[in-house]
């Protein structure tokens, strides 16, 4: 029987904030330095041990927030999702060695890339984050490597494909070799947002070669940027800057324009020869359909540039536990069966009300193995063509809310956030987490609970609430051949240094990726249906889902992906899937991209 309170439990996460910040402006972190210095934030004092704690009865609006999971990159300031989390430092972190990242098995072309970032002054921890994601990207092409542009030396860029560099400071001391490479290099160089005036002025010729003059920051709201005829979106109050041109013409080529609020236009991306120009960091205030996805794309003419138009489809079904409903899971994965649509379904193994919260006090703990039911529905949503994922050994974390109930379903697993009139923060790893012993026990102990069901370990896993930290990131690239989400990513990966938990970050990839952490990750590009409504936060609909889709086909071979949750009516399912074939795209098995 379906639990009246099961609406409550499904979502989670990616508010960051959204009770507190609806009348806030976001931090501009992009380009820190070029406005009055803020205030630095108070350093979070250290966190005692857990004990268990009897539950505290959560009030009525904090429900309101469990209608929303990852379903959306909701844009409020505290969602490491939408826009890095964290402060100016006093003192940048050491530069750190190059980073080595390994390209995508099977990639269509065995490229290799030089991701160049920025690392001086206070926002300089920025340059990493940037550097990473830029990485991750690159590596559905090929192998990577990352270092501190000031570490740059002569000659370096001639031996790859082809060299992005992340201008994240501004000012940051470029070294003369650097430019002068750029300007002689035969492969292709893709600059992001500063410094590029260090580069016209070491150039006189500059001008007459490439054909435009970058001249000053555009701070006009612009919430739209076209791009191959289709318009995606850019979130209006960045108010950061794009780059706008005192000169353009032959033989540059416009690649995407900015569209402000009076329909005028400007440039927002610029090519001449190998010479690729982005006014801003894509990095930053993403969304789903965001002009993020341009970047994506212009990847592949650097380093892919033959690879075939393809556009394929993800579908999983979400957050099932042993008290899921077999019945509501059966007609979903029934009717995608019957309409020829492969998918994947989350499974959480166990059970775990430890307070009673939802059952009057009792507590609550059940096994998958318990649950025959399940079981059967499980082996045939498997008969039917769908493709386990592991969700959370639990999905919850002890007796103590994290942050919410501590009820399976409602909570993160892998990772310490806390609630405070319904502003969420990411504090950092459990207690118990100092190594990826402690994740790779969940992951023994998942797939305990499984073979004591009859079923195997899953390829693919999903950490709980789309959070973990690096050492459950790493013990899950030992314990499952890809893992299927948006993932956090922290200063300190990139450069072996101490991880800074206080300063994540989150990505999402519109194809797969082998990322810094080691594991295929793939693509995780739409979110979710959600018909529930928080507060002044619009429901995500199947219309919502297909618009975001349709700017996804940005993508010369990118992935649209999607999960539903039984609980809610068929009809979004089903819309949602053929709206998406409407559009050319073609389901594909998780096991597939």
């Amino acid at each position: 029987m379906k639990d009246i309170e099961s609406k409550r439990r499904r979502k989670l996460l990616l508010l960051g904030g959204a009770l507190a910040a609806q009348a806030c402006l976001p931090m501009r972190v992009a380009r820190a330095l070029t406005l009055p210095p803020l205030p630095p934030l108070p350093p979070l004092p250290p966190l005692p041990p857990l004990p268990p704690v009897p539950p505290v009865p959560i009030l009525p609006p904090l429900l309101d927030l469990l209608k929303r999971f990852t379903a959306s990159i909701v844009p409020v300031p505290n969602n490491p999702y939408f826009v890095p989390q964290g402060g100016p430092v006093a003192v940048p972190p050491p530069a750190g060695a190059p980073f080595s990242g390994t390209g995508l098995p099977g990639s269509a072309s065995q490229s290799s890339t030089l991701v160049l970032y920025d690392t001086t002054g206070p926002w300089g921890w920025l340059g990493e984050i940037y550097a990473t994601m830029a990485g991750n990207l690159a590596s559905h092409f090929g192998a990577w490597v990352a270092m501190p542009v000031v570490s740059y030396t002569a000659g370096t860029l001639q031996q790859y494909s082809a060299c992005i560099y992340i201008g994240s400071t501004y000012g940051e001391p470029l070294p003369a070799a650097f430019l002068t490479d750029v300007y002689a290099a035969t492969t292709n160089v893709i600059w992001i947002y500063d410094n590029i005036w260090q580069l016209t002025a070491s150039q006189p010729q500059f001008a007459a070669r490439y054909g435009f003059m970058p001249w000053v920051f555009d701070t006009s709201p612009v919430a739209t940027v076209t791009y191959k005829s289709q318009s995606v979106r850019r979130y209006s109050a960045n108010a950061a800057g794009i780059m706008s041109y005192s000169s353009i013409g032959a033989p540059a080529t416009v690649l995407a324009e900015c569209v402000r609020a009076d329909s005028t236009t400007f440039p927002w991306a610029v090519r001449s020869g190998n010479f690729t120009y982005i006014g801003e960091i894509p990095f930053a205030y993403m969304t789903e359909g965001d002009r993020y996805l341009i970047l994506c794309d212009l990847l592949f003419d650097a380093l892919a540039p033959t690879t075939a138009t393809q556009h394929r489809a993800l579908v999983r079904l979400e957050d099932l536990h042993p008290l899921s409903d077999p019945t509501a899971l059966l007609q979903a994965a029934e009717w995608l069966f019957s309409n020829g649509i492969p998918f994947g379904f989350h499974i959480t193994a166990r059970y775990l009300d430890p307070n009673g919260y939802y059952n009057d006090g009792v507590p609550q703990d059940v096994p998958l193995h318990t649950q025959p039911l399940m079981i059967a529905a499980i082996r045939t949503m498997q008969l039917l063509g769908g493709v386990m994922m592991h969700h959370g050994y639990t999905h919850q974390y002890s007796n103590i809310a994290n942050p919410y109930t501590a009820v399976t379903g409602d909570d993160c697993e892998f990772y310490r956030i806390t609630a405070s009139n319904g502003v969420l923060t990411y504090v950092g790893p459990l207690p118990e987490d100092t190594d990826s012993s402690w994740a790779q026990g969940r992951f023994d102990s998942y797939a305990a609970e499984l073979s004591a069901s009859t079923f195997t370990m899953p390829q693919i896993s999903t950490f709980p609430a789309y959070s973990a930290s690096v050492p459950d990131y790493q013990a899950a690239a030992q314990t499952f051949a890809a893992r299927a989400e948006r993932t956090l990513y922290f200063p300190g990966v990139l450069t072996n240094q101490t991880i800074d938990y206080t300063r994540p970050a989150g990505q999402y990839v519109p194809y797969s990726v082998q990322d810094a952490y080691g594991s295929k990750v793939l693509p995780d590009t739409l979110g979710g249906i959600d018909p529930d409504v928080f507060f002044n936060i619009p429901p995500r609909l199947p219309a919502d889902i297909i618009a975001d889709a349709q700017r996804t086909l940005v993508v010369r071979d990118g992935v649209a992906s999607f999960f539903y949750n039984p609980e809610d009516p068929l009809s979004y399912l089903q819309q949602t899937v053929q709206g998406l074939l409407d559009l050319g795209y073609q389901f594909v098995s998780p096991l597939d991209v």
